[in-house]
Order: structure tokens, then sequence, then C-alpha cells
């Protein structure tokens, strides 16, 4: 059975190098959580943040390792912090992947705001190798917390 990940990352800001993350567990053949399309996402941010909130429980079920996608701006997201709030809540494993070096859509890198989750273990997706590791970095998040 494949690992079913919850990766959290800061919407606006990171979409388009979350989706290169995403897509290469996916094309591997695993399951991803933590995704919405803008029109949905704009739709659900105008329903509160109690409707944010049950989006973002509902997505975790049935996920065992939440994976924070880290760039400029998520150290700041209260949505980030809440994802990583509730999933350690949940016993989830957790681990962070800087994600500041992917290109985006034009052609742009950032610099990353900083390794979180704190204490937890930290990747860096194009210097670390990511598409080739990731799958061996959920496991290891997965096996200490016990999943």
């Amino acid at each position: 059975m494949a690992r079913r990940v919850f990766f959290s990352f800061k919407y606006k800001k990171d979409v388009s190098r979350a989706m290169v993350v995403r897509n290469s567990w996916v094309t591997q053949g695993k399951e991803a959580a933590g995704f919405i399309d803008a029109a949905d996402f704009e739709s659900l941010k105008r329903q509160g943040d109690q409707a944010i909130k049950t989006w973002i429980d509902g997505q975790l079920k049935g996920t065992s390792v939440t994976v924070v996608l880290v760039g400029a701006a998520t150290c700041g997201s209260r949505w980030v912090k809440y994802e990583i709030d509730q999933s350690k809540a949940l016993g989830h494993g957790l681990l962070g992947i800087d994600i500041s070096k992917i290109k985006d859509l034009g052609g742009e890198t950032t610099e990353r705001c900083g390794e979180i989750p704190k204490g937890y273990d930290f990747y860096r997706w194009n210097k670390d190798d990511g598409y080739k590791n990731m799958g061996d970095w959920i496991e290891k998040a997965a096996k200490a917390a016990g999943k």
C-alpha cells in the first residue's frame, strides 16, 4: 500500500514549486494530500477560517507524514503553522524540505525563510536530490513517529 502524505506549503508564494514536488511523488505511484486548485482555494477562503480548518483536518485524515515545503514566506503562514500543529497532535511523521531553489513558472528562485518544522529533519530539494530521495526521507519520518 502506498503511503499517503500531506504536503504543507504557502499557497500563493510556492504553489508552482510545490507542484514539482507533488508531481514527483505522484509519478512514483504515491498518494498526495493538501493540494487544492486556485479557484477552490479562493472559494474556501471566502467561507472563513473554520472552513479552512475543516478542509485541512479532512486532508490530514488518512495520512501518516506531513512534509512542510519551505519557501520564502512559509515560516509566516498561520495555515502552515496550523497544519504542523495538527500533524503533531495526530502523531504524524514530520519533515521539512527547502523548495526555494526550484524555479517557479517565471524561472525565478527565492531564499527560504528558515528551517521548519523545528526539531525535525530538514532537506534541500535540489542539493539533496529530492526526486530520488524524498521517499526515503518520508519513510524515515514515518518510522520516527511509529507509523
